[in-house]
């Protein structure tokens, strides 16, 4: 039997993909804010070129976690954790906060000239 995506682990490979799309950005300027300095940080520059490949990773993961959890919730069987409402619920709240960061994550380079 093939192994299945699950809601967190989508979740967390979006996230994910979303930090490496805004790494070239928001990267220095987070370490500028955090006091850690160097030459060193200006190469997350060479991660630019990559960027819409880790927004496209990252859509896709969040697209399968938004069909698991809310376009095929029915899916989910007598005894496992995603048929009570209680963690039904809780996995949608953690969605819907996940996704907003992470598009603003992948956005940043749009905006990141205001801070620099």
């Amino acid at each position: 039997m093939r192994p299945r995506w699950t809601t967190t682990g989508s979740l967390l490979a979006g996230a994910a993909a979303a930090l490496g799309a805004s790494a070239c950005c928001a990267g220095p300027l987070f370490l500028v804010v955090l006091g850690v300095g160097g030459a060193w940080s200006s190469r997350l520059v060479a991660l630019r070129p990559l960027q819409p490949l880790f927004v496209a990773i990252s859509i896709a993961f969040f697209a399968v976690a938004f069909r698991r959890l809310c376009a095929r919730s029915e899916e989910c069987t007598v005894g496992e954790a995603c048929a009570a409402p209680s963690v039904r619920h809780s996995q949608r709240v953690v969605f819907w906060v996940v996704v907003p960061a992470g598009l603003a994550l992948m956005s940043f380079p749009l905006y990141a000239p205001l801070f620099y």
